[in-house]
């Protein structure tokens, strides 16, 4: 059970309302660099490669689209130059800023792959159906995802994301169908 990964900061993942697009973080602009208008941006994303003179991100919480004029490895994030930005202090003012994608416009999946913002909110049942929660948060442990779910009332309940635990994905309908193993909820 794979998720590729977008990360999303302190954000709601699920959703938006019918016919918005979905926005996902896929670096933070840090500071500028040079005299050229370059800045410098921290990678969130497992796509980088993606990233291409003259397409189009978007910038801001208010999605500002801002069209890449150029960039370059540098370090462990990259150097961008935006169309318009020409010195320093004009590119400056992005600093700070997160930069997103549109979801539509993400690479696809193999089959059984998931992104993060897919899953959060679905609702989370066990094999007879029984509701354990709603999924909201996925913990990233290197060794596997941990999915996080939040039932009406009592703590939160951590699965690992593996076929013996995550039997089904339905997107369509919004569950995903677990099996608990022993000592995976408190009694």
């Amino acid at each position: 059970m794979k998720s590729g990964q977008f990360q999303h900061l302190e954000q709601p993942a699920g959703s938006p309302a019918k016919g918005e697009p979905v926005f996902l973080v896929i670096g933070k602009l840090r500071r500028p660099h040079g005299v050229q208008g370059e800045i410098n941006m921290e990678i969130l994303t497992d796509f980088p490669e993606r990233l291409k003179k003259g397409i189009v991100v978007f910038v801001g919480q208010d999605h500002r689209p801002e069209t890449i004029n150029g960039l370059r490895q540098h370090g462990s994030g990259l150097l961008v130059a935006f169309h318009g930005y020409h010195t320093p202090e004009e590119v400056g003012v992005l600093r700070n800023e997160m930069v997103y994608v549109r979801a539509d416009d993400r690479p696809p999946l193999a089959e059984g792959e998931y992104y993060h913002h897919e899953l959060i909110g679905l609702r989370v049942v066990d094999e007879s159906g029984n509701l354990l929660g709603t999924l909201t948060q996925i913990l990233d442990t290197r060794a596997n995802d941990v999915y996080v779910v939040r039932p009406q009332a009592g703590p939160e309940i951590l699965l690992p994301a593996i076929e013996s635990v995550i039997l089904d994905i339905d997107l369509e309908q919004g569950v995903i169908r677990v099996h608990l193993l022993p000592g995976l909820i408190a009694d």
